[in-house]
């Protein structure tokens, strides 16, 4: 995958992979927020579900592209942060791109164990494992505690990138923002 980053800020295929996914992760978590707001058997819930997992699935595939541009290397900070905020730096990396891996794989082995299409879509993936409804529901808790892990990495995230602009004033955020 060519990059075609400058010396001070990500390329544009970079930028967009990287505002694609927070859109994704927008209306991840708008879609099963709303569906959790209405009421038992309003006729959006199902829709709502089936829309959370056509964006997870998106997630799913597009983290991959992402990883494969990790390979190459990225503008550096400038000034240089000092070595823990670089640890904690790619702790956090490593974090979100778990959450963009494993959240949608826990959703898709709760299906397979459930013995369910992508839900109200009828999109057959394939199962992954034998049908397990015990399994499927202890699989489900834990999706469902990557997700609401994810409001934190997300939000940790966002609140490092508005820190090094405003409080240690460096280019980690104009590195990633979209425009000249």
């Amino acid at each position: 995958m060519k990059r075609d980053s400058s010396t001070d800020r990500y390329g544009r295929l970079s930028i967009i992979m990287h505002w694609s996914m927070v859109i994704l992760f927008i209306g991840i978590y708008a879609c099963i927020e709303l569906r959790g707001a209405l009421p038992k058997g309003h006729v959006l819930k199902g829709p709502l579900l089936g829309f959370h997992g056509l964006l997870g699935l998106a997630v799913f595939a597009l983290v991959w592209v992402r990883l494969l541009g990790r390979l190459t290397p990225r503008p550096p900070i400038r000034p240089q942060p000092p070595a823990w905020q670089n640890a904690v730096a790619q702790l956090m990396h490593l974090a979100l791109y778990g959450l963009m891996i494993v959240t949608p794989l826990l959703a898709w082995l709760m299906l397979s164990a459930a013995g369910k299409p992508l839900p109200y879509w009828d999109i057959s993936l394939p199962s992954l494992i034998s049908l397990d409804p015990a399994l499927a529901r202890q699989l489900k808790g834990w999706h469902e505690w990557f997700g609401s892990a994810g409001y934190w990495l997300i939000g940790m995230h966002a609140v490092a990138g508005l820190l090094h602009h405003h409080w240690f004033k460096d280019n980690t955020l104009r590195r990633m923002l979209p425009g000249r």
